[in-house]
């Protein structure tokens, strides 16, 4: 069982235009609607390959009822907590190149009984053969900035290994809290750790200097695919180009690889390489869908152990 925690779920509208001209009328050439929002995205991928999992999240208002129906119609288990303001709702347009243009609302802000209630359900989800509880997402406003922190401590004296994927502060904080896992794209990596990140070996150095004794860090990086590191050093993950697909959307590719990485189970390079398969296929579907074992099927993954001076496309 893998438990997630959305502190700032959403409802996804995506929609395809030819192209985005500002200040202009676009006429949208399709429309789809999704339950959005990291943890959530994973536990939507666990799902759909028959992985158990329990989807922790706040709701309320329309959004939020909207939200907890469209888990419902996925098949997703979701223990909602109630809040008094309405779930947020975010909107992509996607033009026929793959370019995604994102408008995020800032979500709900949760009153401290939101918050504390929020925790205690997480708390209450981990039972003997939870496997992982995953922390992943922003925070909404006023939820504070250790809440991922408070969750990575929370599982840590249940004996479950913690994952956290989020950025700034609380991605700092729930490493220093000794998260067994933490998934920062190098963007957010370069942020949290204030360093550079030209070179393979300069993600590995911040990867070290993040992680905990005993913890491990996964990188995504683009098109180079996905690092690990961890004690035993590092390794890199890329699929092949000759299974790698025109991108449609890159929404959710990367709690895809996460929860790819958490579905196999065995915290290795094999791991990763599935991590970014499950990436891969999600980049090459529209909106925030996440990928089924057929869209998985036929992308091959390449591991390696990369040198250090592998210069690393500007970003």
């Amino acid at each position: 069982m893998i438990v997630t925690v959305t502190p700032n779920p959403s409802v996804d509208r995506t929609v395809l235009v030819d192209v985005v001209v500002r200040g202009e009328v676009t006429r949208a050439r399709s429309a789809r609607v999704d339950p959005g929002g990291k943890g959530v995205n994973i536990s939507r991928a666990l799902t759909a390959h028959g992985t158990a999992t329990t989807a922790v999240l706040p709701a309320g208002g329309s959004e939020g009822r909207l939200l907890c129906d469209l888990l419902a119609e996925a098949g997703v288990h979701a223990v909602a907590v109630p809040i008094t303001m309405s779930t947020r709702a975010n909107i992509s347009i996607l033009e026929p190149d793959g370019t995604t243009t994102k408008i995020n609302e800032p979500g709900p802000l949760l009153d401290q009984d939101e918050q504390e209630r929020l925790l205690a359900a997480a708390i209450a989800q981990l039972q003997a053969n939870t496997s992982w509880l995953v922390g992943c997402g922003s925070l909404p406003p006023g939820l504070d900035a250790d809440f991922f922190a408070r969750l990575v401590r929370a599982g840590t004296d249940h004996g479950i290994r913690v994952a956290i994927d989020t950025t700034h502060t609380p991605l700092v904080l729930a490493a220093q809290a000794g998260a067994a896992l933490l998934k920062p794209n190098r963007e957010e990596l370069a942020e949290a750790t204030g360093r550079t990140l030209a070179t393979i070996g300069d993600v590995v150095l911040a990867a070290e200097s993040l992680r905990t004794p005993g913890g491990q860090v996964i990188v995504s990086l683009g098109e180079h695919g996905a690092l690990l590191v961890d004690e035993h050093g590092a390794v890199l993950a890329a699929a092949t180009a000759a299974t790698t697909r025109a991108p449609v959307s890159t929404v959710g590719a990367g709690d895809s690889l996460l929860a790819g990485f958490l579905h196999a189970g065995t915290n290795d390079a094999a791991a990763l390489a599935t991590g970014v398969a499950w990436g891969t296929a999600a980049v090459s579907l529209p909106g925030s869908q996440m990928p089924a074992p057929a869209d998985v099927a036929g992308i091959d993954v390449k591991l390696s152990e990369p040198p250090s001076s592998l210069l690393l496309t500007t970003a």
